[in-house]
Parts: C-alpha cells; sequence; structure tokens
C-alpha cells in the first residue's frame, strides 16, 4: 500500500479508501491511484481486511449430490443470490449421507473461515439429536423437516404432490399409483404422505408403492412393472426424471399416454414441455428457495442471532398433455 501511494503521490489512507470503494475520493486521484496499483500489481489482501472487518464475506455450502435437478437448481440459485450481496461460496459436498459426515463437513468449514453456512439436506439427519453444529457459525437448512432446530427453507412439498394427485382424481381416475423417491429422502416422503393421504379422503384405495431413485434409468425399470399392471390408469412420478424413464417404459410396452396412462411429475425441470407427450408437473421455484436461503443466512449473520422454524415456497401445477381421463371401456363384445 505504502509503494502504491508513493507512486500515486497521495496518502496510504488515500489508497485505502480506493481499495475500499469508500466515497469522497476525488475522481482523477481515484484514477491516479487505480493506475498505480495496475502498475505495481497490487492486490488488497482479503484475510488481512476480513480479520479487521470481522466477516470473511463467505458463505458455505454442504451437499451431498449435484446429480439432481433440485440440487443444481438450488445451488446455482445460492451462488447468485450470495454474489449480488458480494459474497463467495465455498462448497463442501459430503460423499456419504451419514452424522458423521455432516459434522465433519461443517466443521472443515468452520476452518475454512465462513461467515454462515447453507445445508442442503435431502435425508433426516439434522432432526435427531445426536447431531450438534457448531454453536458460532450461523445455519440455514434447504430440503429438511429440522425447522425446530434451525431456520429452513423449503418447497410446499405437501402441496404439490397434493394438487398432482387431486388432478388425477378430478380426472376420473379410480385411484393413482406412486413412482416414488428412496427411502430417507425428506422431499420423497412428504410426496408420498400427500399422495397417500389425498387417496384416502377422496376414498380411494392407495396400490403399493413403486420406489425408485430419482433417476431416469430408475423411472424406466418402474414403468416395465407399471405396464404390467391392467388397474394402473394413473401415475404420480416423485420427479420429472423418473417420469422421463417411465414414458419410455410405457411406450416400449405399448402403453399410449395419456389415452391408457395417465403421467404426472414434479419439479418441472426445463425440458418437461419437450417430453413425448409434454408432462404434466409441479412446478418447483428453486430460485426462490436459494434466494430465501441466502436472505434467511444473511440475516442471522448481520443480527449475531440463531433462528429456527421452516418458511414454504408454494408450488404450483403445470398441466400439459401426459394427463387425461383414464381409458374409456370399448363397445360390449357379442357373439
Amino acid at each position: 500500500m505504502a509503494d502504491v501511494a508513493s507512486l500515486a503521490g497521495v496518502s496510504s489512507q488515500t489508497v485505502s479508501r480506493v481499495s475500499n470503494g469508500s466515497k469522497g475520493v476525488v475522481e482523477e486521484t481515484r484514477q491516479r491511484v487505480l493506475a498505480a496499483m495496475k502498475e505495481l500489481g497490487y492486490r488488497p489482501n482479503s484475510a488481512a481486511r476480513a480479520l479487521k472487518a470481522g466477516e470473511f464475506r463467505t458463505l458455505g455450502v454442504i451437499l451431498f449430490t449435484l446429480s439432481t435437478t433440485g440440487n443444481v437448481r438450488t445451488l446455482e440459485a445460492i451462488t447468485e443470490s450470495a454474489a449480488k450481496e458480494g459474497y463467495a461460496i465455498t462448497l463442501m459436498p459430503v460423499a456419504v449421507p451419514t452424522q458423521t459426515g455432516v459434522h465433519g463437513a461443517f466443521s472443515r468449514l468452520s476452518e475454512l473461515a465462513v461467515d454462515g453456512i447453507i445445508a442442503i439436506m435431502e435425508v433426516h439427519l439434522l432432526d435427531t439429536a445426536t447431531i450438534s453444529l457448531p454453536p458460532h457459525i450461523q445455519v440455514v437448512v434447504a430440503d429438511s423437516d429440522a425447522g425446530d432446530r434451525y431456520s429452513v427453507v423449503d418447497t410446499d412439498q405437501s402441496e404439490g404432490a397434493r394438487a398432482a394427485v387431486q388432478h388425477l382424481i378430478d380426472l376420473g381416475h379410480d385411484t393413482v399409483w406412486h413412482l416414488a423417491g428412496p427411502e430417507g429422502s425428506f422431499a420423497a416422503q412428504r410426496r408420498a404422505d400427500a399422495w397417500r393421504a389425498v387417496l384416502g379422503q377422496a376414498d380411494r384405495t392407495a396400490p403399493p408403492v413403486v420406489r425408485g431413485d430419482w433417476s431416469a434409468e430408475s423411472g424406466y425399470r418402474a414403468g416395465l412393472l407399471l405396464a404390467g399392471e391392467p388397474d394402473c390408469t394413473a401415475v404420480f412420478a416423485a420427479n420429472d426424471q423418473m417420469a422421463l424413464g417411465l414414458l419410455r417404459a410405457l411406450h416400449e410396452s405399448g402403453k399410449r399416454v395419456p389415452q391408457e396412462v395417465s403421467v404426472v411429475g414434479f419439479d418441472d425441470i426445463a425440458e418437461a414441455s419437450s417430453f413425448i407427450p409434454p408432462l404434466t408437473t409441479v412446478h418447483q421455484d428453486f430460485g426462490e428457495v436459494g434466494r430465501l436461503c441466502v436472505e434467511g443466512v444473511l440475516h442471522q449473520i448481520r443480527n449475531q442471532t440463531a433462528e429456527h422454524g421452516t418458511t414454504l415456497v408454494p408450488t404450483r401445477l403445470v398441466v400439459r398433455a401426459s394427463s387425461a381421463g383414464p381409458p374409456v371401456p370399448g363397445p360390449a363384445q357379442t357373439k
């Protein structure tokens, strides 16, 4: 800083004000200082500035996988929202979703000097008493049911699933089969619970759950099984990727969609309208989830207070061509 001040013919205090973007520096002087910085290759020491200001301007993000649409789009929104607030992101993947892995990730992020942490938790871990997070780090959780212990932001999973199943019931289907997400997933459980509740309220029998792992391949395998069920005229898939595999399996099995089997997904991924047929699905606002996560953790950081409770982001049903009424029986055969 002293070298820059000497070359620019100003005080070190002026260099500091220019470096911090402070007002009150004459533009001609500012340009002279910036030119001196460029000539000398000067960069402010972010670590020193963090120690002086008492903040690192960095948020940690913990998540288990980048293979799911929801996680990728939520992370993208978190990154964009953080950047607008002048914060960088440090990503900490957890290879195995265990309590030890989660605690280790929080500890490592604490060592990497972050101001707060956003945890994208699609499995039940933070709702157990055995998980103890560092008390000095502000935390917001996405996709979890730990709202009694931490601040949680999530899509209204139940609302979306209810709308999907009710849509198929209203079309006249006797019941709705469910292609569920993996066991242990909070979102999968909420969607399955809502599916079962809507059928119960409509006095319909719930068929056995067919389970996938969020991938299109697991949807394809499940679809081959469902194609062999003569009473299966409607399927609610817990995400759009599994719905894609399901559509392929039904097509290969000679089942027409929606003439013989209606399909509804969940997520409304960008490609959903390009499926054959275009997919009826539940739209999630991942951008809003990510924005609220950043807003929540920054609120805690700035007010130095830990918060808890759950904020739910609404969903909406997007009706396209993959859902219709049940197949109409043909005319009675006569001898």
